[in-house]
């Protein structure tokens, strides 16, 4: 007797909504990409207990007939693609023909919908079709899926709790909406309003929306393009950054998508200008020819494929390279933007409440009108900011200093206001520009040591620097083996200076060990030079001269990066005349008083 059987239906859906339906946001996903497909231009999601209880999609799409209405929940049924060839020109957000069959096979699903004449109403629970009947003649579709799992008790017992579920749904539309600024988007959960777009076209709109004024005036609009790729969007200035990457929004053809290599090369373009740990807001749009990628590599659509992939990554790279230098990146301080963000205060409520299984609050938007308002603002800044771009002729204006707070803070000014610089930061980033410059340097001059420095190593730390010690040679190290697991080091490069040699050395050769196999020439000389510019750099509470703040200036002001320490911290803050008549409350009266 045969033990290999063909599956029921009902469980083989079951099975596959394991893939595609892990949470709520699974099923917000695949019923706002359904709308979008559908030519809807509004979309309104509404939750019940973060979609736990239920989820409600309205679009105003095209709709279904009554044949397609019962259809859509079959598996691997679609109208997306019809054959083999249609997989390498997708158009569409979907195209699998699971997310309908999979989720109407573990939750409740009401479906109404109709192209504009007599509609059709759909009642299916646990996969199996209980009414269909002739419904109401509005243009297009709501879908209604609850009791999420109720039929799956052990994927139900996994739920997160109901902030995470929250959480997650928003940061998906907020990407959605990121991705299509000309469809507006509207979430509410228990009748309270978190996001809303409206479908105007503009995505720095959309940014404002979600993250508030502060951040949509900091950012910075990109556009570039080469034989393969076309790429559009806004970077955040420097001293704009997150504690992840998920702010970070790649979006190919309209599709929001996960790409680490785009990221890290993202990330990386700002180095030097931010802390390593921190990562900065952008919003890439990538537009190629379908034929270039793949998205058929997972059930969620997410992940996707390019064939040239190099061609794409420099293009982004040096895109992002040319935004932010060449700029004045010093961080003004303001007040605090009045337009809360919402996105950032819903993952501050999250943190705050850890997992607990708590209502979540009511987020509070602002009236239409002020955030039509407050977006003229921002846009007249940015357009201000980029016009000053365009006509300076120096990166870092002149300053005059006038004192020191703390022996670690040099007090500057001139006619637009007063500056703060951090007199370690400014000189490390000196040191680390000119150690730089010198490593690169074919022609590196040497200095023979009076006396020989032995170093002992352990076996496994001189086998590592034996395979890398040509790379010592080359920076001019006049280095040899001497006796079991050591080196004598008998001659140095120029540029390392002589108060601190045989330490700087022993640090450099840490650094070769800790390298190991993947030794990378210019990532060490990025290493090192870090180290003996911060090793080298002014330390905090040394009280200098007038000349000599003037002269860390005047050398700051020559650096191509004068904004920030090698490490990302700011060099400089600016305190303009009117934020600081502002903060002495005489904004608006007669400053000679």
């Amino acid at each position: 007797m045969s033990v290999i059987k063909v599956m029921d239906e009902l469980l083989a859906n079951k099975i596959a909504a394991g893939e595609v339906v892990e949470r709520c946001a699974s099923v917000v996903k695949e019923l706002v990409e359904n709308s979008i497909d559908a030519g809807s231009t509004e979309i309104k999601v509404e939750l019940e207990d973060a979609g736990t209880r239920e989820i409600r999609v309205t679009d105003n799409g095209k709709g279904m007939d009554e044949t397609d209405a019962i259809l859509a929940f079959s598996r691997h049924a679609t109208s997306k693609i019809k054959d083999e060839d249609d997989l390498f020109r997708l158009q569409t957000l979907g195209f699998r023909g699971e997310a309908l069959a999979s989720i109407a096979a573990v939750s409740k699903v009401d479906l109404k919908t109709s192209m504009g004449e007599i509609g059709t109403h759909v009642v299916i629970n646990g996969g199996k079709i209980l009414v269909v009947e002739k419904g109401d003649a509005r243009r297009g579709t709501i879908m209604t899926v609850s009791e999420l799992f109720y039929n799956t008790p052990a994927r139900l017992k996994h739920m997160k709790s109901l902030y995470t579920e929250l959480a997650s749904i928003t940061d998906y539309l907020n990407k959605l909406a990121l991705s299509r600024p000309d469809i507006r988007f509207v979430l509410k959960n228990n009748d309270n309003l978190i996001l809303r777009t409206d479908g105007s076209g503009n995505l720095l709109k959309v940014i404002q929306s979600i993250y508030g004024n502060d951040v949509a005036r900091r950012m910075i609009p990109i556009k570039n393009e080469n034989a393969d790729y076309i790429i559009t969007g806004y970077i955040s200035l420097p001293e704009i950054h997150r504690s992840s990457r998920n702010n970070m929004v790649t979006i190919v053809n309209g599709r929001v998508v996960r790409n680490q290599e785009i990221n890290r090369d993202i990330n990386d373009a700002y180095h030097s200008y931010k802390p390593d740990n921190r990562y900065p807001i952008t919003v890439i749009n990538i537009l190629v020819d379908p034929s270039v990628i793949d998205v058929n590599i997972h059930p969620t659509k997410m992940d996707i494929k390019f064939s040239k992939m190099d061609s794409l990554l420099s293009l982004i790279r040096d895109t992002v390279v040319s935004a932010i230098t060449g700029r004045t990146l010093i961080p003004e301080v303001r007040k605090e933007d009045p337009i809360k963000p919402r996105y950032e205060n819903m993952m501050f409520n999250l943190e705050r409440h850890g997992s607990k299984v708590v209502q979540p609050e009511h987020i509070d938007l602002p009236d239409e009108k002020i955030l039509t308002n407050s977006f003229e603002e921002v846009k007249s800044e940015i357009r201000e900011r980029e016009e000053y771009e365009a006509t300076k002729s120096e990166l870092m204006p002149e300053m005059w200093p006038v004192g020191l707070v703390h022996g670690t803070y040099i007090v500057a000014q001139n006619e637009k206001g007063m500056y703060l610089i951090d007199e370690h930061a400014a000189k490390e980033r000196c040191n680390y520009e000119r150690f730089k410059k010198m490593m690169g340097n074919p022609k590196l001059a040497s200095t023979p040591l009076l006396f020989p420095i032995t170093i002992e190593l352990s076996n496994e730390e001189f086998m590592v620097l034996k395979e890398n010690m040509d790379i010592l040679r080359e920076l001019k190290f006049d280095i040899e083996e001497f006796g079991v697991n050591s080196v004598i080091i008998k001659e140095h490069p120029a540029w390392i200076p002589n108060d601190m040699v045989e330490e700087d050395i022993r640090r450099i050769i840490e650094i070769v060990i800790h390298t190991q196999k993947k030794f990378d020439i210019e990532k060490f000389n990025e290493s090192v030079a870090i180290m003996m510019s911060c090793k080298h750099a002014i330390r905090a509470n040394t009280n200098i001269t007038l000349d000599d703040m003037e002269a860390l200036i005047e050398d700051l002001r020559k650096c191509k990066n004068p904004f920030n320490c090698p490490h990302g911290r700011p060099s400089t803050i600016f305190y303009s005349n009117y934020d600081l008549e502002k903060l002495f409350k005489r904004s608006g009266f007669d400053t000679k008083k």
